[in-house]
């Protein structure tokens, strides 16, 4: 075989492969309901190009004062624009929660994001997450607010007992 005729061969199977998913959308064939597992790779992918990203961009250092007005005000923030998907300690899923697709990480259960750096869940906050109901918040919280959030997040296994009982009260 030569070498053209194996480029040849490379070619033809893309185009078949590229033309079959192209019915498979066209005919429904993809599971796109929030119900539905994940598609082959897709989690890989989604993984993959975000952690890249984070890693890239993240700020390597939080300019936020770890003080427990900060962290009050930060758990303040958290639970009007985050709480609702992210959870509160002791707190059960909500609704919204419970019906998103991939599931939104409950962040005050088991490890959390404790053990993630102030600046990737900055990222995060400010950019939000492609394809995941995860909304960036650049254009509605400041930075200061973005980063109180961070910093409780990224320092939640030893918040201050005022702090955690705010979050843990009921809403």
């Amino acid at each position: 075989m030569t070498l053209k005729g194996l480029l040849v061969g490379f070619i033809a199977a893309f185009v078949v492969l590229a033309l079959g998913a192209g019915f498979a959308v066209k005919l429904g064939l993809v599971p796109v309901a929030t119900s539905a597992p994940p598609l082959p790779f897709e989690t890989f992918l989604a993984h993959t190009a975000l952690n890249a990203r984070v890693a890239k961009e993240a700020p390597q250092t939080n300019p936020m004062p770890l003080t427990e007005p900060n962290y009050i005000a930060g758990a303040e923030l958290y639970r009007q624009h985050c709480a609702v998907c992210h959870g509160l300690p002791g707190q059960p899923q909500t609704a919204i929660a419970k019906g998103m697709f991939p599931k939104p990480p409950q962040l005050f259960e088991g490890k959390g994001v404790s053990d993630d750096p102030a600046g990737e869940t900055y990222w995060k906050i400010r950019n939000g997450i492609r394809l995941t109901g995860m909304p960036g918040f650049q254009n509605s919280l400041n930075d200061d607010q973005m980063w109180r959030i961070a910093s409780v997040l990224a320092n939640s296994d030893k918040l201050p007992a005022a702090v955690q009982e705010d979050l843990k009260a009921a809403q």
